[in-house]
């Protein structure tokens, strides 16, 4: 029983089971989280293999969203620098965690959802359009399957209803191919997950037994796994446990000293980034592993989501000369990306910063669709040739601010000052170790002030009791 759905984490077991390089995989099967004690013979690259590779994969998959917006191959390939040149993207996304899959399924969904809007010739439309159908629901329940933030993709069928209004066959065989491929991943997936549980471990939390119902655990000790009978059991099991976990995750509080969440609200510009290593080479000379963005990405990126919705806003105060051609795009992925921070600003536990990332690849789309609306600059006509000009010198500043913040991305030895240098704004909370926490919207407790409202809070309680 885990907090996220399985497929995540079976893809990173199946990149061990592939490479094999660790001597011993058994060290942590007693313990629900790996401390960092790993014993000699143990080894991290079969477990990143293939959330890296699927996160290398989903650059081309990206490419070719941009060019069925765009039908413009070299704007493509520089919108792409977005993907490929952002720090924290490069950070996350090759080590052994669940959001490569899930970026790669989410921008393979979204290409399905691009490719059926498509207008194809008649003769030549129903193959392919059941082949991107079923690919669209597979793709979608893996997002989904990997994470639970994937299921935003939803909102991406009442797009595809619309735009085949009212075409009601099309849209019958087009809905009806996506459930059918969404279904049966969810039930591969989840009835592989159960078919490997075939213990229960007694070192474990409740001896091994998490918040599993008696009939569950017959079931496991019976061996009945596989069976589909037992399969809503332990579905309803797994789901119910999902629930229990969240209710004890701690709250985001910006007043710990050595908090890394951050609220929703300050993602878009960045903020708060994450030391997840640190190594000290010198006399204040440091190598670090930081989960820190490329303003020029994130910015830019949130700059087009802001300018969509005015782009859509306006019209209702002041009615514009031409429609925009690509409103329809705009609308669905503008969608999605509000939807997202919406249902991600009702949650009560903490999140971090990579939790971002589903809405940061919408606002990449979005910056597409708003540079191909644009037409002018000031008095000036806006050609292509011009809108190409523009993302040569956008991507030249993409690719400068990666190197600019290259130390922090690949472990490479920085003084302190110079880390100093690269916090541009104190509420990214970039800092040297032992440095200073640089205070933004809160002062944070010092540990003493910690210490004593632990034991003016038990001493409370002792009063009540």
């Amino acid at each position: 029983m885990e907090q996220h759905p399985p497929l995540g984490k079976l893809l990173i077991a199946l990149g061990e089971k592939i490479i094999d390089a660790s001597d011993n995989d058994s060290q942590f099967i007693d313990t629900n989280y790996a401390r960092g004690n790993f014993t000699d013979g143990f080894s991290i690259t079969g477990y990143r293999l293939i959330p890296v590779l699927l996160a290398w994969l989903a650059a081309p998959l990206l490419f070719l969203c941009f060019l069925l917006i765009s039908r413009a191959p070299l704007l493509s390939a520089l919108l792409s620098f977005f993907y490929i040149f952002d720090n924290a993207l490069i950070v996350h996304l090759r080590g052994a965690m669940l959001e490569g899959p899930l970026v790669f399924f989410f921008i393979l969904t979204t290409l399905c959802f691009l490719i059926l809007i498509q207008k194809q010739p008649r003769k030549k439309e129903k193959s392919p359009r059941l082949v991107y159908s079923l690919l669209m629901g597979i793709a979608f329940a893996c997002a989904f399957l990997t994470k639970l933030t994937g299921l935003i993709l939803l909102l991406l069928l009442p797009a595809l209803v619309v735009k085949m209004y009212p075409s009601w066959k099309k849209m019958f065989v087009t809905l009806g191919c996506i459930a059918i491929g969404f279904v049966l991943t969810f039930i591969v997936v989840w009835q592989t997950h159960f078919a490997l549980g075939q213990k229960i471990n007694p070192e474990l939390e409740k001896e091994g037994r998490y918040k599993a119902s008696e009939e569950v655990v017959a079931i496991v000790k019976s061996g009945k796994q596989l069976s589909p009978l037992t399969f809503p059991l332990m579905l309803r099991d797994s789901i119910n446990f999902v629930t229990h976990y969240n209710k004890g995750v701690p709250v985001l509080d910006l007043c710990k000293p050595d908090e890394n969440g951050s609220p929703f609200f300050l993602w878009p510009i960045g903020a708060r980034s994450i030391n997840y290593r640190w190594a000290k080479t010198g006399e204040d000379i440091y190598r670090y592993l930081y989960l820190q963005v490329n303003p020029a990405v994130w910015w830019s990126a949130f700059a087009g989501a802001l300018a969509s919705v005015a782009l859509m806003v306006l019209p209702l105060v002041h009615p514009l000369k031409k429609k925009p051609q690509n409103r329809f795009l705009i609308l669905t992925f503008l969608a999605l990306y509000l939807g997202y921070m919406v249902t991600i600003s009702q949650l009560d536990r903490v999140m971090y910063l990579y939790h971002y990332f589903p809405p940061l690849i919408l606002s990449f789309l979005i910056l597409c669709l708003i540079i191909m609306e644009a037409r002018t600059i000031g008095k000036r006509k806006l050609t292509n040739d011009g809108k190409c000009l523009f993302m040569i010198g956008l991507a030249l500043v993409v690719f400068l601010s990666f190197q600019f913040y290259r130390p922090l991305t690949y472990y490479e030895p920085i003084t302190n000052d110079a880390l100093e240098r690269r916090r541009l704004i104190d509420i990214w909370d970039l800092k040297c170790v032992n440095c200073e926490r640089p205070h933004t919207l809160v002062k944070p407790r010092s540990r003493a002030s910690k210490s004593q409202n632990k034991a003016s809070s038990s001493s409370s309680k002792a009063k009540i009791k």
